[in-house]
């Protein structure tokens, strides 16, 4: 592996080349921002340089500014540790520099790898290069002049649609849009780029600073009214996330009063962002997916992932077709099995229709989408499952019938097979308790739909082998989910955590609160629905059947209510058939339904929970954390039964599986940013109120009284005798 290092090579033409190395991504990591100043000092120095050429390496120039650095400024509050890399490094150094820099972009160049090229007199790239400014997706905005070169070089749309999506293009299209000067193949980068740089040395070829380029910019009037009608868009779209209209901010700043000045707004908003409670949120997302993929005694004790190559899944319903159609587009081969050729057919086509949204979507080739269809095979008995290296059970939530299939496998599959089953509520000892090897059955639950929800909860008994949960792990990267892994218990990590979600709208419904209210104000706070929308979406049929499961296994901590069986009653089935909460119809957005209003009020007689019979009178925000804080409630006993390796794991599940906002950085982030003794004091309030299920955990009161973070390790070994990691 190369080190962290900048290198200076003088050619006998008279170009230096500088490269950086700091795998994987080349990375500007403090050191690498000072080496270089050095490399870029000593090159204006010399006179045996006429000119520069600047290049990462192994295949890449780089992917941008060390985030490391934010999270530890995030930590101490400390900007001083940040490096002046905009008006130090890209203007003074780079830019204003007596001789030339012309930058050899191979692989990419993102963040500040993208910034600092566009300091440089010409940009030189490799075919298929990714270049972009994703840095909104962190919190903050680009810092190192980006805001105002940009849309020099690309023009002012382009430039605001780079930035405000973070999504990167190839540069291909940079050339196309003036950001990249000439595409060449990568044997003749650097030769290509040092020609080039010699060109502008002795005159053939324009000297450009892109700080000071207008023509691309338009006229001041059409520029203003480009930036207005974004940021109205932005108001709708994005109105929790403050980088979008900061960013806006900035690019005005530099078009009305010129490009340094843009540069020194744009450094004074990045300073604020960085240490954001947004930019925290994000930057700990960002942080806790990667660390999924660390699990104390199963990825550090030097065990192989064993090749999975052909899965047999079991019921070609819509989780079952979902979870084929994320195998067999990571080239999986699977095979389909249904109890009778109709349901077949019909996972089949379900399949079949999953594939062909993808290629709609533009999120997969009609080429790879023929191929992954070839790889789908649909059965009706055991015969294919002699070879399978796993199966994945996905049929109905029913223990008898899951402990018969599981029964049937374990006597066809090889002995090697993983046997997993989606339930999203049983114990899989359950599950398994009647087979020789328990320590192939493991919990792979997905969420619907299983081809798109990146989430995957992998789910272990104390018996599982940690091979097994290794191999598990394995795939799900493969079919591009994030795999966390959590213990056995009703619900497991995500739905156990979420269960009071539901409860306590419904709570609040039956305490006289109007429902659209409440749903408005949960997409206020950032999810993508509220949760009497959610139930329409997910049906009332499954709302029930989980509902039992948790009302028979968390007892005291459940309220049944009424109104579920009262909206069946009266023919209405939420999205299913047009008519829940919402009044459902195509082409259109769902809307209120007034009609359901006779309903609620039926289903509030029959619970009798508003004091006197009086509708109560609550704030905004108290309806939001009577919602929420349950939820932080629940995942408190989740992490002191040790369900979760670690916070940050029920975080970035939170985000991925239940859409909780990824701005707010995941359920306990947030928690601990509200801070654990407002939510202590606020639920054991209601609970003098309205009753138990407010009731604090110990957990929540413990670390509420003692000022520890809801996030700090759990020290001591769990009390709990359920299951955990």
């Amino acid at each position: 592996m190369a080190e962290l290092e900048v290198t200076m090579e003088v050619c006998p033409d008279g170009v230096a080349v500088i490269t950086v190395s700091n795998p994987p991504i080349n990375a500007f990591a403090v050191s690498i921002i000072g080496w270089l100043k050095e490399k870029l000092g000593e090159a204006m120095s010399r006179d045996d340089v006429k000119a520069i050429v600047l290049t990462g390496k192994n295949g890449k120039f780089s992917g941008g500014f060390d985030i490391n650095v934010f999270q530890k400024v995030q930590q101490t509050g400390n900007l001083s540790i940040l490096p002046d890399l905009s008006i130090d490094l890209v203007v003074n150094i780079i830019e204003d520099a007596k001789k030339p820099i012309v930058v050899a972009i191979e692989g990419l160049a993102l963040g500040a790898g993208l910034e600092v090229s566009m300091g440089c007199h010409a940009r030189i790239a490799i075919p298929k290069a990714q270049l972009g400014l994703p840095e909104l997706s962190l919190g903050i905005i680009p810092g190192a002049g980006g805001t105002q070169r940009l849309p020099r070089l690309v023009g002012l749309p382009k430039a605001i649609d780079m930035m405000l999506t973070s999504k990167p293009i190839l540069s291909e299209e940079g050339k196309k849009l003036g950001l990249i000067d000439a595409i060449v193949p990568p044997q003749e980068l650097l030769k290509v780029s040092r020609q080039w740089a010699l060109d502008i040395a002795e005159k053939r070829k324009p000297w450009t600073r892109s700080l000071h380029s207008v023509e691309k910019i338009g006229s001041l009037p059409e520029a203003l009214e480009t930036i207005k009608v974004v940021r109205q868009q932005v108001k709708r779209t994005a109105p929790n996330m403050p980088q979008h209209q900061a960013c806006l901010d900035a690019i005005q700043e530099g078009i009305v009063q010129g490009g340094y000045h843009g540069v020194l707004k744009e450094g004074e908003i990045f300073n604020e962002l960085v240490v954001s409670d947004t930019s925290k949120g994000l930057c700990h997302v960002f942080f806790s997916q990667r660390t999924t993929s660390k699990v104390p005694n199963i990825t550090n004790i030097g065990l192989k992932p064993r090749p999975i190559k052909k899965v047999a899944v079991i019921g070609g319903g819509l989780m079952g077709s979902g979870i084929a159609t994320a195998l067999i587009v990571s080239n999986i081969s699977v095979v389909l099995k249904e109890v009778n050729s109709e349901y077949l057919t019909r996972g089949i086509k379900m399949i079949e229709a999953n594939v062909r949204g993808l290629v709609a979507r533009k999120k997969l080739a009609q080429a790879a989408a023929d191929k992954a269809l070839s790889k789908i095979k649909g059965v009706l008995d055991y015969t294919e499952f002699k070879d399978v290296d796993m199966v994945i059970e996905a049929v109905i939530e029913n223990v008898q019938l899951k402990q018969k299939i599981f029964t049937e496998i374990e006597k066809v599959c090889p002995p090697h097979c993983i046997l997993a089953t989606n339930t999203s509520t049983i114990d899989l000892n359950l599950v398994g308790e009647k087979l020789r090897s328990q320590d192939r059955v493991v919990g792979a639950h997905f969420f619907s739909p299983a081809h798109v929800m990146p989430l995957l909860e992998i789910v272990r008994t104390k018996k599982t082998s940690a091979q097994v949960i290794l191999d598990l792990m394995t795939v799900g990267k493969i079919i591009k989910k994030v795999p966390v892994v959590v213990g056995n218990c009703t619900g497991f990590a995500v739905n156990r955590t979420f269960f009071p979600y539901k409860q306590s709208a419904h709570i609040l419904l039956h305490l006289g609160v109007d429902l659209f209210r409440i749903d408005k104000l949960i997409t206020s706070f950032g999810l993508p629905m509220g949760p009497f929308q959610l139930e329409d979406l997910t049906g009332y049929g499954v709302a029930n059947a989980v509902g039992k499961e948790f009302a028979s296994a968390f007892p005291d901590r459940t309220f049944n209510s009424p109104v579920v069986d009262l909206l069946i009653k009266n023919g209405r089935n939420g999205k299913n058939n047009g008519k829940g909460y919402y009044i459902y119809e195509k082409g259109s957005r769902p809307k209120p339904d007034p009609t359901v209003l006779p309903i609620i009020e039926e289903s509030r007689r029959l619970a009798n929970l508003m004091p006197q019979g009086q509708h109560v009178s609550v704030t905004d925000q108290e309806i939001v954390e009577m919602i929420l804080f349950p939820v932080v409630n629940e995942a408190c006993r989740v992490l002191e039964e040790q369900i979760v390796v670690r916070a940050s794991d029920l975080d970035i599940a939170s985000v991925l599986g239940m859409s909780f906002p990824s701005y707010r950085g995941g359920i306990i982030f947030w928690a601990d940013l509200v801070g654990s003794k407002h939510i202590y004091t606020s639920l054991k309030k209601w609970c003098e109120k309205y009753g138990n299920f407010y009731k604090p955990s110990r957990f929540l009161e413990k670390r509420a009284m003692n000022g520890v973070p809801l996030s700090a390790p759990v020290s001591s070994p769990a009390t709990s005798s359920r299951a955990r990691l």
